[in-house]
């Protein structure tokens, strides 16, 4: 049993239990299959639980010199960078630390590929690849949309960039099943495997939710192995989502409650800037016992402490009435959070602590006034 006196409020907490039972089943997925699979620091970037994931994964895939440089040195692996698009300040850089670079046009290819090879002789080259085919549920998330700034389409290949490539990329999913993977991947082959044969592997981008109950773990195995018998190439995985899906929660307190229509619960969190997908996608989180609106005796709207009128979690209700200093855990609340944390309205990011296996709770990090004023001018 938890106890959540202990607990800054707000505070993400990692339980660790829960992430090793995700890495034991993508280490599954690497053995039977044989891919590599690298943690995409954009969806889950918490490097104080990084001993033990770099314990089961190959590495990290960077969207830049940041999280490069995160990679880098808090992650004994492999460093895949990826950008849109490089600034020649950053890619010197980025060449110095990463062992792939990917690129998301031929122009910018061919722009860098010499000055890369020439810090670092060793790195390999990709070229993402936009399959044009997607079944993402959301336009914000599809990479593969119309006017798509991501990737290269077939008609924008050029064939010149063959002799410099180490691998082909493509990333085509969010949080979707194997069956959307399989139709990309007809796509990917139809239009691009006449140029395999001296590819050392494929990126099969992220995206995959191996991790949520339901997802045919064994028809991902066996696509992937029939992919790298057919055409003799590894094939990396790289999952952001999957890593921290379910591996904890957000922990919130009651600050006030008052009538106005509702009952109407302010929280010392924030939709808007502590849970921005809920938001942005949008979804309902779960509230640890509680109910739809009108399922249970109470319900209550909860709201950030922000100014932003749409700071809104959303209604929910409850066995017994809200009271001040009540404790409000929202789940599944470890990954695409605080990797998106804004400071707005000054409004404090949340503690970040990890639940180890034998019961214990080690608050990694607090955060206060400096991360607000630093950021500013």
């Amino acid at each position: 049993m938890i106890d959540f006196s202990n607990i800054p409020s707000p505070c993400y907490v990692c339980e660790e239990a829960l992430l090793e039972k995700n890495l034991e089943l993508l280490e599954y997925v690497q053995q039977q299959s044989g891919a590599k699979i690298i943690l995409a620091l954009k969806g889950f970037a918490m490097h104080s639980t990084f001993p033990l994931v770099q314990k089961y994964l190959k590495g990290c895939t960077a969207s830049g010199l940041h999280e490069a440089l995160l990679a880098h040195e808090t992650f004994e692996g492999e460093v895949h960078t990826y950008s849109p698009a490089y600034k020649e300040e950053d890619i010197k850089e980025i060449a110095r630390i990463s062992d792939h670079i990917v690129f998301n046009s031929p122009s910018q290819l061919f722009r860098f590929k010499d000055l890369v090879r020439e810090i670092n002789p060793d790195v390999e080259l990709s070229l993402r690849i936009n399959p044009e085919v997607s079944s993402s549920p959301k336009d914000i998330y599809n990479p593969c949309g119309i006017y798509s700034r991501l990737g290269t389409t077939l008609a924008n290949f050029d064939e010149a960039v063959l002799p410099h490539l180490d691998g082909l990329n493509f990333h085509a999913l969010c949080e979707q099943n194997v069956d959307a993977l399989e139709e990309v991947l007809l796509a990917f082959e139809k239009n691009f495997s006449d140029y395999f044969a001296t590819l050392k592997y494929i990126n099969f981008g992220g995206g995959h939710h191996i991790t949520k109950e339901g997802y045919d773990v064994e028809k991902l195995i066996r696509i992937i192995k029939e992919f790298k018998a057919k055409y003799n190439v590894d094939v990396y995985l790289e999952p952001g989502e999957a890593v921290g899906w379910q591996t904890g929660f957000l922990l919130s307190t009651v600050l006030d409650t008052f009538h106005n229509g509702m009952d109407l619960a302010i929280l010392d969190t924030s939709a808007e800037a502590h849970m921005p997908d809920t938001l942005a996608m949008p979804y309902r989180a779960d509230v640890r016992g509680s109910g739809e609106a009108g399922e249970k005796k109470y319900t209550y709207r909860l709201g950030g402490n922000t100014c932003l009128a749409g700071d809104i979690m959303g209604d929910y209700s409850f066995d017994t009435p809200l009271d001040v200093g009540d404790k409000i855990i929202f789940e599944d609340q470890i990954h695409y959070t605080f990797v998106k944390n804004t400071t707005f309205n000054g409004i404090k990011l949340p503690s970040l602590a990890i639940l180890r296996k034998d019961g214990t709770l080690d608050v990694i990090k607090e955060f206060g006034y400096d991360e607000y004023k630093n950021r500013l001018s």
